[in-house]
Parts: structure tokens; C-alpha cells; sequence
């Protein structure tokens, strides 16, 4: 006899992240994670640094500082503010929260790892419902929901695709559901698409609803993806859930004092909200221009459609460029490419033209 776990968790296929390493290269250029071309705040990075002489105490377990901050910030109540170590330990939360055996969870066709690792790891069951052309679609989504349905995920812009949604049909699925379900509102990537018509955070619209949970992450645009900071906004009756079962320590002292120095420091967020702007139409462009399918991008990526996908992933890892195959999420035809710097990308679709100059022969 062994220890043994609890049945279902050893059929939970792990999170496998972007790749990092290029077999011969020293330094290959990694356009695989989604991670900010620009770095982070200078401010934010000083903050990090001066935080080091108190790595002997324990962080402050409530997040005090990053609550008022964000709550300053965005006009929130912080009481209904929720922590966690990135967006994956508040996905993980909610579910040990509202799941069950026997209960299932919603995403669509092509979401997020983690939102599944989270449910199948509470014993309950994720039911992914099929997209329209890699865009979240609403009516699949509602007619999946049956009287064991306890959460909905959603992100926009979504992951992996990036495809947006007007947030009018986020009204239209929340108007749609039970309001015994909860709808867990992955905003990611909802810096990245600042300024698209039809978009909406949907911070201020929750505010008024009894089952809403958006969540958002200080790891892509603001470019602290190290110190795994993430964010939630809930009604009181699930913050206060949620914080019964958070670990009691999981935002560094450090990781809060850089995130509320970034939260602070506006002229570098829009510095980066424009540089993924310019980088996901100058990837689209090159692209487009050598005969790749894209799929439209509101995020900081941009994911397209390669004839022989994995190999080709793999003869850019040969020229030093690392790029996310998207096999494991079910797309095995595409790759996706994260924004980098102008010089980055052009040397990325660089090596993009020569694999297929040499597979043309």
C-alpha cells in the first residue's frame, strides 16, 4: 500500500508553458510567453530592489497597499478585491469554492490551460463547447449549461487565439445564465485591448452583479510576470469565500510593493498597450504578406495558421526564434508569436521566410 491521490488527478495532463530553450543556441529570442518587450516600470523595478531589506518578514497577509491602490484606481469596493499568486491561484480558488464531484464547469473550445487543470482538480468536469472560427461563441456556451453547471469561463481577449468579443455578448451570456452560475471574466489581456471599439473590461458593469468574478494580472502589461501578481474583483459573498481558502501569504512583500508602483506609473502602460498595438499589425502584416492565415489579435500576440505547425516551430527553434505550438490546446495547425520589439519581430519573420523558402526548396 502508497499513498495515493485522489481519483482523476493523475489524468490532469500539467500546464506546459511557452518553450525557453532552443537546443544549440545560447540565447534564442523567446516570442513564446506573452511576456512584455518592454520590461517593466523603471519605478516599479526600484520599488522591487528597495523592498529587499525586509525579505525576513512576512508580507501583509489582507494585500493592503496593492487593495487601496487598485481600489483608488479603478473606483472599486476593497473589500471585494481578491489576491492571488497570478490569475491561476484565484481560477484555482473559485473552483475549490463552487465545485464538486458531479458539478462541471464551461469554457470554450479553446481556452485556457489552467481554467481546467482548476475544475478537474476539484473533482468536477470542464465541458468545452465549440467556438465560431476561433471566437468565443455566446449561444454555444449557453446551450451547454444544464442544472450541474456551476462556472463559466470566458477571457477576453481570449487566450490562445486572441479574438475579442463586443462586450454586448458578455451581457448577452451573463443575461442568459442561471444566477446560481458563476461567470469568471478572464481579463489577462484587457490592457492590451485598450482603445478597440466595443471592448469593455467589464470592471464597472460587475459591480452591480451577484455572480460575476473578473480577474486580471499585473504579468503582461506591466510587465511583472516573475513575481506572479494577480487580481480579482467579486461580490462580497465570493471574495469572502474565495479569502477563506486563499494562502494566507501568496503576494511577496516585494511583488506588492513593484505592483503598486507599476499601477502608478501610466506613461508606461501606455507606452506598452501601444507597442503591442504596433506589434501585432506588424506581425499580421508580415505574415499575411507570406500567405499565413492569422486570426485577428486583441492581445499581445498574434497566432496563425502553418501548414506541418510543430515542425515548423521547431526549425524556428533551429534559428534561434521560440514560438508557442498550440497542439496541447487543440489547435495543431497553428503557432502563436508574442509581440516583441520592432527588431525582434522582424527577425522573427525573417526566419519565418526562410523555413519556408527552404521547405519550398
Amino acid at each position: 500500500m502508497r499513498p495515493a491521490p485522489k481519483a482523476g488527478i493523475m489524468q490532469i495532463a500539467p500546464y506546459t508553458p511557452g518553450r525557453a530553450t532552443a537546443e544549440g543556441v545560447k540565447h534564442p529570442l523567446k516570442l513564446s510567453a506573452n511576456e512584455n518587450p518592454l520590461g517593466c516600470s523603471e519605478a516599479a523595478r526600484a520599488a522591487y530592489i528597495a523592498a529587499a531589506s525586509d525579505l525576513h518578514l512576512y508580507p501583509d497577509a489582507k494585500t493592503s497597499r496593492l487593495r487601496a491602490a487598485i481600489a483608488d484606481k479603478y473606483q472599486l469596493e476593497s473589500e471585494r478585491l481578491v489576491f492571488g499568486a497570478g490569475s491561476d491561484e484565484i481560477f484555482a480558488m473559485a473552483a475549490q469554492a463552487y465545485l464538486g464531484a458531479g458539478d462541471n464547469a464551461i469554457q470554450p473550445q479553446y481556452g485556457f490551460a489552467a481554467w481546467a487543470i482548476a475544475v478537474r482538480a476539484a473533482g468536477a468536469c470542464m465541458k468545452p463547447v465549440p467556438e465560431r472560427d476561433y471566437v468565443v461563441d455566446i449561444d454555444a456556451i449557453v446551450a451547454a449549461i444544464d442544472e450541474r453547471t456551476r462556472i463559466i469561463f470566458v477571457a477576453n481577449p481570449a487566450n490562445p487565439t486572441g479574438t475579442l468579443l463586443p462586450f454586448d455578448e458578455i451581457k448577452r451570456l451573463h443575461d442568459a445564465m442561471p444566477a446560481n452560475v458563476l461567470l469568471v471574466l478572464d481579463g489577462a489581456y484587457a490592457e492590451c485591448a485598450q482603445g478597440i471599439s466595443g471592448f469593455s473590461d467589464g470592471l464597472d458593469w460587475a459591480g452591480g452583479k451577484a455572480n460575476v468574478l473578473v480577474t486580471r494580472t499585473f504579468s503582461k502589461a506591466y510587465g511583472l510576470a516573475s513575481l506572479r501578481i494577480g487580481w480579482a474583483y467579486a461580490p462580497i459573498e465570493v471574495a469572502e469565500a474565495l479569502n477563506r481558502i486563499r494562502l494566507p501569504f501568496s503576494v511577496t512583500r516585494a511583488g506588492e510593493a513593484a505592483a503598486v508602483a507599476a499601477l502608478a506609473d501610466d506613461a508606461f502602460l501606455l507606452r506598452s498597450v501601444k507597442a503591442f498595438a504596433d506589434g501585432r499589425r506588424q506581425i499580421d502584416t508580415a505574415l499575411k504578406t507570406l500567405g499565413i492565415r492569422t486570426l485577428p489579435s486583441a492581445a499581445n500576440f498574434v497566432t496563425g495558421c502553418f501548414d506541418g505547425a510543430e515542425e515548423f516551430a521547431e526549425a524556428l527553434a533551429q534559428r534561434g526564434i521560440l514560438v508557442r505550438h498550440l497542439g496541447g490546446y487543440g489547435m495543431p495547425d497553428w503557432l502563436r508569436i508574442s509581440v516583441g520589439t520592432p527588431a525582434d519581430i522582424a527577425k522573427a519573420m525573417d526566419a519565418v521566410a526562410d523555413v519556408l523558402r527552404c521547405r519550398a526548396g
